[in-house]
C-alpha cells in the first residue's frame, strides 16, 4: 500500500478519535437525577437556607459548628437543606466522602454520616493548625475504610453500605447537586442561599442571624446585599 493510503487512513482515524474525546467530554457530568432533598427543619417553610458544601473544605468545617448552634433555634421556622459541591480539584478525598454520605442516606441516615464527616474534619484541621497530626478520612490514601467505621458506629448494614456507596444511583445524586450549584454559579464552598438568593459564607453566629432574622421579618425576602465570600474558591 502507498504512503498517500496511509496517510489518508492516519487523517480518518485522528478525525474519529477527536470527534470521540469530545463527545466524551461534552457528556462528562450530565445526569438525569433530580438533586438531593436533604432538609432539616420546617419543611413547608418559604424560608430556606441552602448550603453547597464540600466535606473537605477547611472552610465549610469552620462553618459546621457555628450552624450547630444557629440552627436549633430557627428549625422550627425555616428549612435547612444540604447539597453536595465537592471540589475534587483541591480535595481528593471530597467526592468519596459525599459517596458516603449518600449511601448513608438511601439508608435513612443521612445527617447522621454528614454530622460524622464534617467532625472529622473539624479535627484533623484543628490539629493541622496546632501544628500535630490527626489521622481521619482526609489524609487517608483509600478513605473507605472510615466511612465503613462510620456506617457500622451507625448501625447500618456494611453490604449495603459499599453496594450504595459504588452505585450509579449515589454518583449521579451528587453530580445533579453539582449541576444545580454551576447553574445557580457557585463558585466555592461553603455558598448559601437564603430565599434563593446567594449570601455567600456569613462565617459566625451573628452573620447567620442577621439574614434569618431580616428574612423572617419580612415574609422570607431577601436583601440582596454583596454576599460574604469567605470560601474555598474553584481553581
Amino acid at each position: 500500500m502507498t504512503k498517500t493510503f496511509w496517510a489518508i487512513l492516519a487523517a480518518i482515524v485522528a478525525i474519529f478519535g477527536v470527534t470521540f474525546i469530545f463527545t466524551h467530554n461534552k457528556n462528562t457530568g450530565a445526569s438525569s437525577a433530580p438533586p438531593t432533598e436533604h432538609i432539616e427543619g420546617d419543611s413547608a417553610s418559604n424560608i430556606k437556607l441552602v448550603e453547597y458544601g464540600d466535606y473537605q473544605c477547611p472552610y465549610c468545617g469552620e462553618v459546621y459548628p457555628v450552624l450547630q448552634q444557629v440552627l436549633p433555634k430557627y428549625l422550627n421556622k425555616v428549612a435547612f437543606q444540604f447539597r453536595n459541591y465537592p471540589l475534587t480539584s483541591l480535595h481528593p478525598n471530597a467526592y468519596a466522602a459525599a459517596r458516603a454520605a449518600e449511601a448513608a442516606g438511601l439508608m435513612g441516615d443521612f445527617w447522621q454520616m454528614h454530622n460524622k464527616l464534617y467532625s472529622e474534619n473539624v479535627k484533623y484541621y484543628t490539629a493541622e493548625t496546632s501544628g500535630t497530626t490527626y489521622n481521619t478520612w482526609i489524609n487517608a490514601s483509600n478513605p473507605l475504610p472510615d466511612f465503613d467505621s462510620y456506617a457500622k458506629q451507625l448501625g447500618l448494614n456494611i453490604t449495603q453500605f459499599n453496594s450504595y456507596y459504588n452505585s450509579s444511583k449515589v454518583n449521579n445524586a451528587i453530580q445533579a447537586d453539582m449541576n444545580a450549584g454551576n447553574k445557580l454559579n457557585v463558585q466555592g464552598t461553603p455558598t448559601f442561599f437564603l430565599g434563593g438568593k446567594n449570601i455567600g459564607n456569613p462565617a459566625t453566629v451573628s452573620g447567620f442571624e442577621k439574614y434569618l432574622n431580616a428574612a423572617l421579618a419580612n415574609n422570607g425576602k431577601v436583601s440582596s446585599s454583596k454576599p460574604t465570600t469567605t470560601n474555598q474558591t474553584k481553581k
